[in-house]
């Protein structure tokens, strides 16, 4: 079986817990693939330190001033540190078309709940685990998705689920949740570089070969 080495580059807002597992699993020598680019929207992100002191390259490219500007930057930044593959770890902005038009089905991002059903526009962090617990579903879990242009609407790639408690609360859905999150997208990107799950082809203007 060929392995495929995961060229990655990842966008963080603040913490970057699965940036984080990500990259353990890598030195660990279970995840076939290089971090190659860390990028944050905020200077304070302790996502940052983490990726410094794991000798990861880091950037930080401000997007409210001037989106389509941070857009052009981020696009060329990916593609100059080599990525193939974007990881979003907490990544709280909105991309824009350049980076989505040169990614276009190698973006990923992990959100904490079964979609489509507690995605959309401001469903993140604690708000999706109340609007689970509002909705009394007997069950959550964890879905990879592919990036697009709409808040948490591209193909699902992988998703686990999660039984709950009748009568669970936010509290205690999120901390379920988290203790699966990280690792769960670590057996998504090993599916990948083994070839177990397999991407849509890219039409853009990066290479469609993850290695």
């Amino acid at each position: 079986m060929r392995i495929q080495r995961l060229r990655l580059g990842f966008l963080t807002s603040n913490n970057g817990t699965s940036m984080r597992a990500i990259v353990e699993a890598i030195e660990a020598g279970r995840l076939a693939a290089e971090p190659l680019l860390v990028v944050s929207n905020r200077a304070g992100a302790p996502a940052l330190e983490f990726a410094a002191a794991h000798r990861i390259p880091t950037r930080v490219i401000a997007t409210r001033a001037d989106p389509e500007a941070a857009d052009t930057e981020l696009a060329a930044a990916l593609a100059g540190a080599g990525a193939r593959l974007v990881i979003l770890s907490g990544y709280l902005r909105k991309l824009g078309p350049r980076t989505l038009r040169a990614y276009e089905n190698r973006i990923l991002n992990i959100h904490p709940a079964m979609l489509p059903a507690f995605g959309g526009e401001g469903m993140y962090g604690r708000r999706v685990h109340e609007a689970v617990a509002a909705a009394g579903a007997a069950e959550t879990g964890v879905s990879v998705h592919l990036v697009d242009a709409e808040y948490d609407h591209g193909p699902v790639v992988a998703a686990r689920k999660l039984a709950l408690a009748p009568g669970a609360d936010a509290a205690s859905i999120e901390a379920a949740v988290t203790a699966i999150e990280p690792a769960f997208f670590v057996e998504v990107l090993e599916a990948i570089a083994l070839g177990r799950t397999v991407l849509p082809a890219n039409p853009g203007i990066i290479s469609d070969n993850l290695s």
